[in-house]
């Protein structure tokens, strides 16, 4: 069945294919490129303790050979012969794989991208080969403190549960995974009724169904295996933790748990966010960096999932200013949560979300990632107009509710990376 829908100029439209697997076509005027992604509802957090990094290892062996190209560098080859970008990604609750093209290869990126997913080889060889090449990978994140302070942080709020696991895995698990591993997992989540293929900028929509459709029919029929749920532990925890490293900087998050996707309130956060650290004239970016030259960068952000989520601000300091940038920021969390934001602030912050989503959705693979990833969580498309307004209904009442439930003293968590070694100092800061 097709459902068209238009919404101020940008019209999608939505199939379901027999097998269940979601299919949104979103033509765009005045591009001469594509994106197709295809996403499937799965990723680290359906894992167990064994298999943890499975799902980011089969993500790489997808693109080692299929049975029609089953040379290991045959689909990278082919996709670099058309100019085309490609590339794939493993997150908590879902994984992508895209590929962005001139609009004349529209036939050719499905062959390829179909080729991957319904026919791969996943031969011992480049199973143990591609193994080499993820240690390598969690060698790179672990030596990027700025990086790793982030899945520190996960870790940290998370504690012992997948959502605190770390996507790519252990050293132990990575060890540990099988063929017959890999092999079940794509059986049990790479099923039609976990999928949204999404196709997004110039192409023929009148034909591209029919070769969609065509392409994918044989995606397998079947139910995903659940998650386990996440409740949070709050009782008898530490609340900050220090990996010691010699860095050139103390690198530091702080943040609190935070608001689900399908919670109203998520709007509201997502504007505190933007107010607290997300753009150059935000109070930390102002305070740390313009006013006291504390740090190059500071940064907010709010991350939702099914059912969790977390606010988050990150910063790289002198290590012998990491103390006074966490009392600073604890300092600016706490003042919001007494003194609310003026309407006037309130609107440069809207003004300024809805002018950078805007520039986001004049590219295809973003317009490709907007409407696949609300089709995959939500079940429908919210547009980009709905989520517009929603934006603009935030209220000061709005900002100054979630600040004061987020922003409790006993609520805040605390990781840093650098050569320190006493969290209990750092600690005790977060109540001050």
């Amino acid at each position: 069945m097709h459902v068209l829908f238009i919404c101020n100029g940008m019209k999608h439209t939505k199939t379901t294919l027999p097998n269940g697997m979601r299919i949104i076509t979103v033509p765009m005027k005045d591009t001469k490129s594509l994106t197709l992604l295809a996403l499937f509802g799965t990723g680290s957090r359906y894992e167990n303790k064994q298999t943890n990094g499975v799902s980011h290892f089969l993500e790489h062996l997808f693109f080692k050979g299929t049975k029609r190209r089953p040379r290991a560098g045959a689909v990278s080859q082919a996709l670099d012969d058309i100019g085309a970008e490609h590339n794939a990604f493993t997150a908590k609750e879902y994984t992508g794989y895209w590929v962005k093209s001139a609009a004349p290869t529209f036939s050719l990126v499905l062959d390829i991208v179909a080729d991957i997913l319904l026919e791969p080889l996943f031969k011992a060889e480049e199973i143990e080969k591609e193994r080499g090449v993820i240690f390598q990978e969690l060698s790179m994140y672990v030596d990027d403190p700025r990086r790793h302070v982030h899945s520190l942080f996960e870790s940290f709020l998370y504690g012992d549960h997948p959502m605190g696991w770390e996507i790519i895995g252990t050293p132990e698990s990575l060890r540990g995974i099988k063929r017959e591993d890999i092999l079940s997992y794509r059986k049990s989540h790479y099923v039609g009724s976990n999928a949204v293929l999404a196709v997004a900028g110039a192409f023929e929509e009148n034909t591209a169904f029919s070769r969609i459709e065509s392409a994918f029919m044989r995606l397998a029929v079947g139910v995903p295996m659940a998650h386990m749920a996440f409740s949070k532990k709050e009782k008898n925890r530490s609340r900050a933790e220090v990996e010691y490293k010699k860095t050139d900087q103390t690198h530091i998050v702080m943040g609190c748990h935070g608001y689900h996707m399908f919670d109203d309130k998520r709007f509201a956060v997502t504007l505190l966010a933007t107010i607290l650290g997300g753009k150059t004239s935000s109070r930390l970016f102002q305070e740390i960096r313009e006013k006291r030259g504390l740090a190059y960068t500071v940064s907010a952000g709010a991350e939702q999932f099914k059912d969790t989520g977390y606010f988050s601000v990150y910063a790289g300091v002198p290590h012998g200013k990491a103390k006074e940038v966490v009392k600073r920021i604890r300092a600016e969390l706490y003042k919001i949560t007494k003194r609310g934001v003026p309407e006037s602030e309130l609107k440069r912050a809207k003004d300024f979300w809805r002018g950078q989503f805007a520039i986001g959705l004049e590219s295809s693979d973003e317009v490709a990632s907007f409407y696949g990833g609300r089709e995959l969580f939500y079940g429908t498309i919210i547009t980009p107009e709905e989520v517009m307004a929603r934006i603009s209904q935030v209220s000061r009442e709005d900002i100054a509710e979630a600040a004061k439930e987020l922003f409790k003293p006993e609520s805040l968590y605390l990781t840093l990376i650098g050569p320190h070694k006493r969290p209990l100092e750092f600690e005790s800061l977060l109540s001050v």
